[in-house]
């Protein structure tokens, strides 16, 4: 029988009273399982971290999730973090580095949101910490006042490059996303190519600029109520589609 593929889910610490805790959202988890990818399990962003390597051997692909904090700024810049920006250092240790090992050792990567800004600064590009106080940008965050669902909607359109692989996916040039991001990229990582751009101009989506591993990164949040959009479920099928073939490639069918 075939082993599902494993596929590692960084965690974000929490402080949740007088402990610490390591946690995932469950919707991310659910869209590992019901897209067909594989198997989730987390990787707990410890500070120091875990060994790595050892940890990605046993993995067929990484999903780099959303989170509620930011980047710790000194990854990228040496301007300060703004008043209230909420910070994770032991996932931006974990991460960081994962991501560059990953490349090197094939791993395949999904990244959306933080995730997406993760790939960009392990790749030596920076972020813009407020896009919406950033000149010619528009405000890409959401309205907490309202419900999930209204939070989750298509917020805006964006342009996929022609001949890449989300217009691949979608079959068109141009799809509708939900946008709940404060911050965004500044400067273009090495060895990343833009995937999509949203009408502002800012970077939406970005891909390694190579066959192999895969790796794509999504600013949006294709997790949410993913099969009901084929769009956000042919993202996950690719990837899962990565995730099978190094499955199957770490231990072939006798």
């Amino acid at each position: 029988m075939r082993r599902l593929p494993l596929i590692g889910l960084p965690t974000d610490r929490k402080q949740i009273g007088a402990h610490p805790y390591q946690t995932v959202g469950e919707k991310y988890l659910r869209a590992i399982i019901d897209s067909g990818c594989g198997t989730p399990l987390l990787l707990p962003s410890l500070d120091p971290p875990l060994p790595l390597a050892a940890v990605l051997e046993q993995f067929d692909g990484l999903f780099l999730t959303g989170s509620y904090s930011n980047i710790e700024p000194h990854h990228y810049s040496d301007e300060p973090s703004y008043v209230g920006n909420f910070h994770d250092p032991a996932r931006d240790r974990t991460t960081l580095a994962l991501i560059r090992l990953a490349i090197t050792m094939q791993v395949p990567i999904l990244a959306v949101c933080r995730g997406f800004q993760e790939v960009n600064v392990a790749l030596g590009g920076s972020l813009l910490q407020k896009v919406h106080e950033t000149p010619g940008y528009a405000d890409h965050r959401e309205d907490e006042q309202q419900t999930l669902d209204q939070q989750y909607a298509p917020a805006h359109p964006v342009d996929l490059v022609p001949g890449g692989w989300l217009a691949a996916i979608a079959g068109c040039q141009r799809v509708s996303v939900n946008s709940l991001h404060g911050q965004g990229i500044g400067v273009l990582g090495r060895d990343l190519l833009v995937e999509a751009r949203a009408g502002d101009g800012l970077i939406e989506a970005i891909r390694l600029d190579a066959p192999l591993p895969f790796l794509l990164a999504v600013q949006w949040h294709p997790e949410w109520k993913m099969l009901e959009n084929p769009f956000y479920l042919g993202i996950f099928q690719a990837f899962a589609k990565a995730a099978q073939a190094r499955a199957q490639s770490r231990n072939p069918t006798p």
